[in-house]
Formats: structure tokens, sequence, C-alpha cells
């Protein structure tokens, strides 16, 4: 077979080829997925292969077959790497593909821009971070997803189930344009070993947050907040972050984040990462300023940059266990610790443990899983063990969402508070960013600039800046702290080279700050000013996301292990002029230990984007202010009541408190 030369859009609008394009050849190069553990019974393998070419015409069956056998045997999973495209994977400017609806267009920009090599983890799987956040299960299903959305017209809705496009559905102009749902699995089978079942026979998917649902914006997504976090950090132990240790681990998709963060905030940044190639990724993209690969050396510049208060950030290629080991033995103080290895996914490449080299690792992970399994826990219970003692010189650590404590816990490592239920050390959510942000409303408003042009994000900065500060006049002294750590952030944001990939940006609003800035923006387009804009936000929201152990962790009325609030979120969304929605399940914390939604929303310019916008921002954040008061969250309680003031027919319960002296 030859392979044609065709134009990009020739090629978006013919789907899966009427013939098969050349196999390619697998890219050492490319950082991919660690090998799945193989657990799938003859008869599931035999049924993942019938799964697999469904998509194939049948007279492709027997070429297909022993092919995609073999990606099952040596990777676990069937990724069709001969579909891969041969056309450069980034976001293009929304004009550059074929589409019949604008709307669809835009989302076909930030698919790929979760595919972007310079973005995505692990490219060519597939998968945009986390180690198995996925966009689609393989490569047929990108290209027939993005015939379908070339295609559609602003009365259809596209249909995703698990990365799978169902197909297209005939709706209305108001309605959602993609509705997405990811590993939607019935609670009893939600365990990590179901994932790993289900996902081999193609039949779902983990899309963690914003890979699943088309609005990761690169490390940028997390800075911000892992920025407050680390600022708010210091001032929780009443410390300047000049001349301050912050240790932590993983330089990852999320992850990758963190030494730019405590750049930004003043700090000297201690992170360590065991995979080479993604350490050389973000000293490259200048996102860590130092690599080094010996732990005497590493002791030796950390005093060095401690002694002339240095803001500096260092990735250490090495184990993090090594890192906290060493540093109690120089006696070197930590100010402030976390981690932020995808512990969500410990057994399939989320954290490895210490004494195996990342070869080795990789090798047993899937060669000998129990070993591996024992391995991490041990490691785990290392990593607590000299946590605890640095906490006994005066660290302050926190759980960083990642499922660090939990699976620390589940390891029998010494991390339970003395009551046997509750665990040592606060999640951040618990200590920083529930009680200090999401109480509040305040969460990750972001926004991708559609025509790809660098000048209309720095316009779009100027806006958002110029709302805020117009804003802070008359807010609340509750909220002024978050509000001018906010314009401190968009102010540098340029300056700081938060750019991978799309022209994106990200700072934290409630929902009067987001409204205000989107009709700015719309305003801005409506003028000619900048081209169109994407607005979305993280799953990890005041509202998206029902997390026992970091969004709602916080909630201390005996809900937090319920999830009515994200799928109302992704219900009201829906309705009230989201352009695309999404409903997972995993992202962050793991697989049956949290329930995420999220949006995307397209502005235009015009009137319906106006009213819009300000119907689902409202409903967006609210519902979790709403959610948060009940649980009698005093800043809740005080954001909603403001709410209600501002919009007259918002109408919500306020709970009555009760006296705990006639409960003794």
């Amino acid at each position: 077979m030859t392979v044609v030369t065709k134009t990009f859009k020739k090629d978006i609008l013919e789907g899966i080829p009427k013939e098969l394009p050349k196999a390619k050849p697998f890219d050492p190069e490319v950082n991919h997925a660690p090998k799945r553990k193989q657990i799938l019974s003859p008869e599931e393998e035999t049924l993942a292969l019938k799964n697999a070419l469904r998509y194939f015409k049948p007279k492709h069956h027997a070429v297909l077959l022993d092919e995609f056998r073999e990606e099952l045997k040596t990777y676990g999973r069937i990724y069709m790497y001969r579909l891969r495209p041969d056309y450069e994977m980034y976001a293009r400017p929304i004009n550059a593909y074929p589409a019949k609806s604008k709307q669809a267009a835009a989302i076909m920009l930030m698919i790929q821009n979760n595919l972007d090599p310079k973005v995505a983890q692990h490219p060519h799987e597939l998968i945009t971070y986390g180690g198995n956040g996925a966009v689609f299960q393989n490569w047929a299903q990108y290209r027939l997803t993005m015939q379908y959305l070339a295609t559609m017209t602003d009365e259809q809705t596209l249909v995703m189930y698990s990365g799978h496009p169902m197909g297209l559905f005939p709706s209305h102009k108001k309605a959602p344009r993609v509705v997405v749902t990811n590993g939607m699995i019935i609670p009893n089978y939600s365990k990590p070993d179901d994932w790993e079942k289900f996902n081999a026979l193609g039949v779902t998917q983990y899309g963690q947050m914003t890979a699943g649902s088309y609005m990761y914006i690169g490390p940028q997504g997390i800075v911000h907040g892992t920025t407050i976090t680390v600022l708010n950090a210091f001032r929780k132990i009443k410390k300047s972050p000049e001349g301050g240790l912050f240790v932590t681990s993983g330089l990852g998709g999320m992850s990758g984040a963190q030494p730019k963060a405590g750049n930004i905030a003043g700090c000297i940044t201690v992170c360590a990462e065991v995979n080479s190639k993604i350490a050389q990724v973000r000293l490259d993209q200048q996102w860590v300023d130092e690599k080094i690969t010996d732990l005497d050396l590493l002791v030796i510049r950390v005093k060095e940059a401690k002694k002339n208060n240095e803001t500096v950030s260092i990735a250490f290629l090495g184990n993090i266990v090594d890192v906290w080991e060493k540093f109690l033995e120089a006696n070197l103080t930590i100010d402030i610790g976390s981690d932020q290895t995808s512990l969500h996914n410990p057994w399939a490449g989320g954290y490895y443990p210490v004494d195996l080299g990342f070869d080795e690792a990789n090798t047993m992970m899937s060669e000998n899983p129990e070993v591996f399994k024992r391995k991490v826990q041990e490691s785990l219970i290392r990593q607590v063990n000299a946590i605890n003692q640095h906490v006994e010189r005066g660290t302050y650590f926190f759980d960083y969402g990642n499922a660090f404590l939990l699976e620390a816990s589940r390891a029998g490592a010494d991390i339970m508070a003395e009551n046997d239920i509750d665990f040592k050390y606060p999640s951040y959510i618990q200590d920083i960013m529930g009680p200090m942000c999401f109480d509040y409303g305040f969460g990750p408003f972001r926004w991708v600039c559609a025509s790809g042009d660098a000048k209309d994000l720095d316009i779009t900065d100027a806006i958002a800046c110029e709302v805020l500060e117009k804003m802070i006049r008359k807010a609340p002294k509750d909220i002024s702290q978050q509000m001018q750590d906010n314009i401190q952030w968009i102010k540098a944001a340029k300056a700081n080279n938060l750019v991978v990939g799309s022209q994106a940006r990200i700072l934290y609003a409630d929902a009067e700050g987001r409204i205000k800035i989107a009709q700015a923006f719309n305003k801005a387009i409506k003028k000619g000013m900048i081209g169109p804009v994407i607005l979305g936000r993280d799953h990890h929201d005041v509202s998206g996301t029902d997390s026992p152990y970091r969004e709602t962790s916080n909630i201390y009325d005996g809900s937090r292990f319920t999830a009515d609030m994200a799928i109302q979120n992704v219900i009201g969304d829906s309705f009230r002029g989201a352009t695309w929605v999404s409903i997972h399940n995993g992202g962050g914390v793991g697989w049956g230990e949290v329930i995420n939604g999220g949006f995307g929303m397209v502005l235009d310019g015009s009137k319906i984007a106006d009213n819009n916008l300000k119907s689902m921002l409202f409903w967006d954040v609210n519902n979790g202010i709403a959610r948060r008061s009940w649980a009698r969250n005093e800043g809740a309680e005080f954001a909603i009541k403001r709410a209600m003031k501002q919009e007259k027919k918002l109408k919500v319960t306020i709970p009555n408190h009760v006296d705990d002296s006639l409960l003794k």
C-alpha cells in the first residue's frame, strides 16, 4: 500500500481512511506510556480484538488482526499506531479547520492542543497527563471524532462515550455541540483493576479532568493554583518565601507546574523526577532552572541557595524518597513539603519505588505487578517515615490532592491521626484552597484565544487585569487578598512564559469576576479587537468536582462522599449555554475516588454568547457555593448571601447553626 499525500483539511474530512496507511515504526524518542499489565483472559483478549476491528471494513481485518494482537501483547492496550496522522499535531487557528460549525471548530482546536507533543505526556498513546489521562483510547476514535466535528452543524450534538464518538444526534442551536462522558462505571465495578480490564477491552477510558474533556492548557493550568497554594502555605507558617525551601516530586503534565510556581512565589524549589525525558523537557521549556543528578551536589546547591536567599527551582533526577532521607541526614530544614506524583495510578507508572531504576521499574510493573506493588508500598512507608521526622523539625507538609495520604495509609505507613480516622496531615484543600478560595467562589477560570495569535492573548490579559482592578476597589475585605493575588498574577503572566501549546491563560476568579471578564472579551470580539475566545476551567473548581480527599475534603457535614454537586453542575451547564460539557469518573485522585465535570464555551461577539455566559457562569460557580454553604462553611455562607443580593432570582436554603453545648 502507498501513502497518498493529502492536505490537512482533506485528511480530517476523510476520517478513518478507506485504504490503510503504512504501519508506523515505534519512535523511541517520544515519551511513551508504560506497558500496562496483562489483565485479560484469552476470551477477553479475543473480545478486545473484535472491539478494535469494528472501526474498520472487513477487508482490512486480516491485516490489522495480527497488528492489534501484537499491540495488546506488547503494550497491554490497542492504540492503533498505524492510524496516527502524518500531519503535525498542534492547535491551529480556528479558521484552519474544515467545519460547518465554528463551535465545532473550536473543539477540534482544543483536542489537537491536548495531543500536541509539547503539551501531552504520552502523545502517541493519546494521553495528555497523569500517566493515564486520555483524550481517546485509540487513533481510530480520534479520526472519527474529528470527521464528525468537521461535518456537524449547529443543530446537531456529538455524543462521546469514553473516547468513542457514538454519533451525531439532532438537537438545536442552544444545545451543547458535544456531550462527553468518561469512565462512568457502575460503582461496584470501579476498582483500579476494573479500569485496567475495561480499558484494555476498549470500552472505557480514564479522562482525568481536562484531558478527556478537551480543556487542558499545559502545565500553566495548574501553575496559578500551585502558586497560590505555595504563597498561602508560607503565609500559614508566617514565613516569607524568600530563602524558604519547598520540596516535592513529579515533573509530568500537571506536576511540572510546581517549579515554575515556586519561582513565581519566590522560594527555593526542589522537585524530584525519575523520568529523564520529562525532566529534560521541563528544563528545555524553562519551567525549571537547573537539573542535578547527584544527592551530595543537591545538598550543596540548596545550602548555597538558602544562604543567598535565592529564588531558584531545581529538578533532581532521581527518587523523592532519597531526597527526603538525604535532607534529614544533612540537617537541611524543609519549610513546606508535598508530593505530586500520580498516586491515583500507583501500580501503572504513577509512582516509582526507591532503589529501582526507571527502566527496571517499568519492566517489573508489567511482568511482576505484585512485587512492584509491594515495592511501591515499601517506598511509601519510607517516604512517610522521613516526612514525619522532618515535620517534627518544623516542616509544614500537606497532601496535594494526588492520593498520597490515601495510598500511604493503604500501604500501612504511619500517616493516621490519633483517632485512626483522619490523616496526620491536611489536604491542601482543607487548609488552603477550600477555606480561602473555593468557599468564596474563587476557582480556575481559563480562556484560549482561538485565533492562535499571541497579540490576542496580550489584549485579553490587559482586559482581565482592567476588570479586576475596577472590581477590587469595591470588593469586600473577605476577598480582597484573593483579588490582589490574581491582579499580580495576570500582570506578570506574559513575563513568566506560561504558554505551552495554545494561546491560553488562567486566573482564579469568582462568579462576578468570570462574568465581567467574559463580557469584556465578548465586547472586544464584537468590535474586532480580537478573534473568538474559548472559555473553560479545570474541573478542580468550586462546584465541578466531588472528591472526598481533595476538592470536597473541607466538607464536614458527612456529605463529602456524595456526588450530587458534580452531576448537577454538568446538567445545569448543558442547558444554560455551554458549547460542550463533560462528566468523568477518576480525575486527580483516582478511579472510583471522584466524580468531576467541566465545560467549554465559545465567545463569538454575539448577543447569544453574552446571554449564555451570564446564565451559565453564574450557575457554574454558585451551585458549588450553595452546597458548601449548606455544609456550614463560613466563607461559603458569606458568598452565597452576597450572590443572592446581587441576583434577586437566586433563592438558596441557608443552614441554621446548632449550639454545640446542647449536644453534650
